[in-house]
């Protein structure tokens, strides 16, 4: 499928009137109705919205970007299988949400842990090639930068600032006519003038028609203007996508945790003191519902006189226990 772009950069966007980079593309409607975007005449309509600058990143960047995102499928398919207990463990929604905290936040460890038994470099993939050298014959492959007018060029005359651009690509000047596009000039540095005619029907009645035109009432032609647009500048240096594999570090981490053996070891507690008193209870104390947090966290902690509790991890590569601060035999 061939995509033509169109990149509209600044669009006010939302009830607040954000500023939002549109990229717009369109490609012709097939006999099967398209699952994505707006069918008009024949015409499949569809819209990106992004913030990435204009400088960096192509308008077919940004369409490739977001048309990889298929990508990433397996690897949420992945974070369900390995991550569900969110849908388990309860029934609530804040509990899903908390579970799903901690679901994540293990998949990052396992993440963390796999970096460190396997430190494999970071995959650099070139996502994009570089852009080449432009041509001044031929259109940039950046598109423009936005159109600049020419300053004012006899006092006391409207210039081109008088008379806006439209956003059906038309000018409108101060009397509220329009001035249609009518021919396209390519300079010599590779920019593109686009100039702008009136009606002569709209100029002869004109009551602004001396402060417009060079000649006054005495010109015959009607007004005209144009908007240079020079080519965008974008950086010519190739867009590189950075990351890791999706499952190696993850299933390491995993394979060394089953492959582990843990021995704990108890020390003999040191000898207890004869003259310890009995302790009467009272009923609510007994019935342990009444206690407060205070008395539960001391009646559970344990007694200094308690032995010495030494765990001991085998099949641990050295280096990965010293990255996790762990003591080596």
């Amino acid at each position: 499928m061939v995509r033509s772009l169109y990149d509209c950069p600044q669009v006010p966007v939302g009830p607040a009137g954000v500023l939002c980079r549109v990229v717009v593309a369109t490609h012709p409607a097939s006999t099967k109705k398209s699952p994505v975007g707006l069918t008009r005449e024949g015409v499949v309509y569809e819209l990106f919205f992004t913030k990435l600058p204009q400088q960096v990143f192509t308008a077919s960047d940004v369409v490739e970007l977001y048309l990889h995102r298929g990508a990433f499928e397996p690897q949420l398919s992945d974070e369900d299988t390995e991550q569900d207990p969110d849908r388990w463990c309860s029934h609530s929604a804040w509990g899903q949400e908390c579970w799903q905290v901690i679901s994540q936040w293990v998949w990052n460890l396992r993440l963390e842990l796999g970096h460190q038994l396997h430190p494999d470099p970071v995959r650099t993939t070139e996502f994009a090639p570089a852009l080449p050298p432009p041509s001044p014959h031929a259109a940039p492959a950046s598109g423009y930068a936005p159109p600049e007018v020419g300053l004012p060029w006899k006092a006391g005359r409207f210039s081109g600032q008088a008379f806006a651009l439209q956003p059906d690509g038309t000018l409108r000047c101060q009397a509220s006519q329009k001035l249609l596009p009518h021919e396209q000039r390519r300079e010599a540095d590779g920019s593109l003038r686009v100039v702008y005619g009136a009606s002569i029907h709209s100029c002869r009645p004109c009551p602004l028609r001396e402060q417009c035109q060079w000649n006054g009432s005495a010109t015959a032609k009607p007004r005209q203007g144009s908007r240079l647009l020079h080519p965008l500048q974008v950086s010519s240096a190739p867009l590189l996508w950075r990351d890791w594999s999706r499952r190696v570090h993850r299933r390491a981490c995993l394979q060394l945790v089953r492959h582990q053996r843990i021995e704990v070891s108890l020390l003999p507690p040191a000898a207890a003191s004869s003259g310890k008193a009995d302790v009467i209870l009272s009923r609510p104390q007994r019935a342990h519902y009444r206690l407060s947090w205070q008395e539960r966290l001391a009646r559970n902690a344990r007694a200094s006189t308690s032995g010495q509790v030494t765990i001991r991890l085998f099949g641990v590569p050295e280096s990965f226990a010293t990255s996790l601060g762990l003591a080596t035999a």
